[in-house]
């Protein structure tokens, strides 16, 4: 007779839509990281805001934050409910990252920041800086030459090569970025304009962050962002929790256990959504609930957690194979650092096939003008995932604060836009 495992692997490897509650949830386990590391990591960028504030105009109104609205979507969530037929109490929000300046997505709030730490590190050895300085003299040709006998590498899906390599060029380092030849060509090619060497590589994600690991490791002044490893990707991600407890204030909502908030996260290797919900659950603790959704056809850090290899399994392992249109989630082995630290903080998984995700954006961009990328999407179908799943035996998912988190979006061209939200229409059915 299958048990439950086989049928789950089952399910995956058939690319169904799934959706698992963690049986590790509420766990006490030790972290590696405490609250401490990430109000840390929140004093770093405050140092780094004057520099990002004259280097980045669009950035003068926060001061040099890098930082995206929390937005109430009422529109949208009559729209969901229309096309998905259930009832909630809930109210709906969206956190807009796929919004935020300077790189235009969630991966922002980390390349940038490993970028700035390492900057910070050199700069201070250099002794030409102190943490008491006023950091905008980082942009003075004195230090760009400094910053220029240093390189950085990365290996990406996409967003994550735009916010280190932006950043990168920026100071003035030789930035390389590895991708998969299947990343959007538009991201590359922005990349390339202002200066950072691209390398493409047959495969996915996985491929290029070891290739580009491998090219890096032993180069004298070299250093290499690890997204399947990076303690300080992993922090500056979580800095969004402080943030966004600030901005739950200023709107009034109240997050305690008779008022719970959801947050629902898309996930690709896991840096973005653990970072995020370590920093979450160190705040609310047990007021707030975590949801994960990947591609149905990239569900590494559910393969990974369900089976307990964590890394040491990939989605090529049991014949998926990693291909989809979120490309940012199109990651076949997840992080090896962040599953064992989620694990007693992640309540619960699901998975979206593709087409929904066209469908969600059209809608979103129809009913609140908003427009992100495919990948950007996943959080609302982790949405609707989780009411369909829960709505009978877990009452509560009905009521509370949902929120949505978006991914990227804005630095999307046009033309791109216009065919995924061509595309999404013509997948609508009502």
């Amino acid at each position: 007779m299958t048990n439950k495992t086989d049928r789950l692997l089952i399910a995956l490897q058939s690319y169904q839509e799934v959706c698992w509650i963690n049986p590790n949830f509420g766990e006490r386990k030790t972290s590696c990281f405490t609250i401490n590391d990430v109000i840390d990591a929140s004093k770093r960028l405050q140092r780094f805001a004057p520099y990002i504030a004259k280097v980045f105009p669009e950035t003068k109104a926060t001061g040099g934050i890098i930082e995206s609205e929390l937005v109430e979507i009422p529109n949208m969530l009559d729209k969901i409910k229309e096309k998905e037929h259930f009832e909630t109490n809930s109210k709906l929000y969206f956190k807009c990252d796929n919004n935020l300046p300077v790189s235009g997505s969630i991966k922002a709030r980390d390349g940038i920041y490993e970028v700035l730490t390492f900057a910070e590190k050199v700069a201070l050895d250099s002794g030409k800086l102190t943490i008491d300085s006023n950091y905008a003299i980082l942009a003075n040709d004195e230090f760009k030459n400094i910053f220029s006998n240093y390189s950085i590498a990365v290996g990406s899906t996409g967003n994550l090569g735009l916010s280190v390599g932006i950043m990168g060029a920026k100071l003035g380092f030789q930035t390389t970025v590895h991708m998969s030849n299947e990343a959007k060509s538009w991201k590359k090619r922005l990349l390339r304009e202002i200066g950072v060497v691209v390398k493409e590589y047959e495969g996915d994600f996985s491929k290029a962050v070891a290739l580009g690991r491998a090219e890096t490791v032993n180069k004298f002044h070299s250093y290499f962002i690890d997204d399947e490893a990076s303690k300080d990707l992993f922090l500056g991600y979580s800095v969004a929790a402080l943030r966004l407890q600030t901005q739950l204030k200023e709107k009034n909502i109240e997050v305690s256990e008779d008022h719970p908030l959801y947050v629902h996260l898309p996930c690709g290797v896991g840096g973005s959504p653990g970072g995020i919900a370590f920093g979450l659950s160190c705040i609310f603790g047990d007021a707030v609930k975590i949801f994960f959704v990947e591609p149905t056809h990239a569900p590494s850090m559910l393969l990974g957690l369900y089976t307990g290899l964590h890394d040491k399994i990939s989605v090529q392992d049991i014949a998926i194979d990693g291909k989809t249109a979120a490309d940012g989630l199109a990651v076949g082995r997840p992080s090896h650092l962040v599953g064992k630290i989620i694990e007693p903080i992640l309540y619960a998984t699901s998975t979206v096939q593709d087409e929904r995700l066209y469908q969600y954006l059209t809608l979103l961009a129809d009913s609140e003008n908003i427009y992100v990328e495919p990948s950007s999407a996943a959080g609302i179908a982790s949405f609707v995932n989780i009411n369909r799943a829960f709505a009978l035996k877990k009452t509560w998912i009905k009521s509370g604060t949902h929120i949505i988190w978006g991914t990227g979006g804005n630095m999307v061209p046009e033309e791109e836009m216009a065919q995924y939200y061509k595309k999404g229409l013509s997948l609508l059915n009502f």
